[in-house]
């Protein structure tokens, strides 16, 4: 049996600079340091830093007068002005990639462009972006909502730095549309669009493809749609103890990916699993 790891899987820049920043902020003392929202999407990971006395919270009044730290996927312009009336110590890790898209919202908003995000609108990167715009933004994830958007003199366009290429070129398509000025900024991250793509070319060779990542990590699940394109034996799992060794046992070609949230040492267990009880 061959396998084959894809390039560029695992922690993405911004989620390693995210728990760099998190770990640098660990003290031997007993306080208590707070994320808004889980820091990323991977509950091995998350479970650690529950160990070391970093806790996630909704709700931002629960960090008063502690240190709160922003995690990649950024957060609304407002809750910077609330944590300084709370007494709260900001440590933002905001993936770069991400502040450059609320940038541009921001910009284009007090510009009078009609803001428009292609994402998940619940997703905490999109929610976050559009709190750069004042939550004006119109949020599109397929192109079946388009007929809900009302024709507008002038639009500018980002995305979601975690959305497919095709999704994007769909709904441009029909953006273009709506409007008499269209601005595009096609924020998706290079990493993720290297990510997928290479994914996709394996998956298109192998009799089997393994997904690894948090079930809740969106760039995770998309991977997953994109490798069960090209491989209808394409599974999705978190650790390799969920690793379902009957359906390898005719395989002569397995492939593997992992999301962004996924750190290197769960991609190692899985290979050693498969090489373990399958070579």
């Amino acid at each position: 049996m061959n396998i084959y790891v894809a390039q560029n899987s695992g922690f993405c820049f911004g989620v390693k600079r995210a728990l760099k920043k998190t770990f640098d902020a660990i003290t031997e003392e007993e306080n208590v340091i707070f994320t808004f929202g889980p820091l990323i999407h991977n509950d091995q990971v998350i479970n650690r830093l529950k160990d070391l006395n970093v806790k996630s919270v909704e709700n931002i009044e629960e960090a008063k007068d502690s240190t709160l730290i922003i995690r990649s996927h950024g957060i609304p312009l407002d809750i910077y002005d609330k944590a300084k009336e709370l007494n709260i110590e900001i440590i933002d890790a905001t993936c770069p990639f991400v502040r450059r898209v609320q940038e541009i919202a921001r910009e284009y908003y007090n510009k009078s462009y009609q803001i428009v995000i292609i994402g998940n609108p619940k997703h905490p990167e999109v929610i976050g972006i559009n709190g750069w715009c004042h939550n004006s933004a119109y949020i599109v994830e397929k192109v079946s909502r388009m007929e809900e958007f009302p024709f507008t003199e002038k639009m500018c366009v980002v995305a979601q730095t975690t959305i497919t290429l095709e999704k994007w070129n769909t709904i441009i398509k029909e953006l273009n549309k709506k409007t008499n000025e269209l601005r595009e900024f096609n924020t998706i991250c290079l990493a993720t669009k290297q990510r997928q793509e290479v994914s996709a070319d394996i998956a298109k060779k192998v009799d089997a493809m393994v997904v690894i990542g948090g079930y809740h990590s969106s760039n995770t699940q998309k991977l997953f749609r994109i490798c069960k394109k090209y491989c209808e034996k394409s599974l999705h799992i978190e650790t390799a103890d969920e690793l379902p060794l009957e359906i390898f046992k005719e395989c002569k070609d397995v492939g593997i990916t992992a999301g962004a949230s996924t750190p290197a040492w769960i991609i190692k267990e899985v290979v050693k699993r498969i090489e373990r009880e399958l070579l």
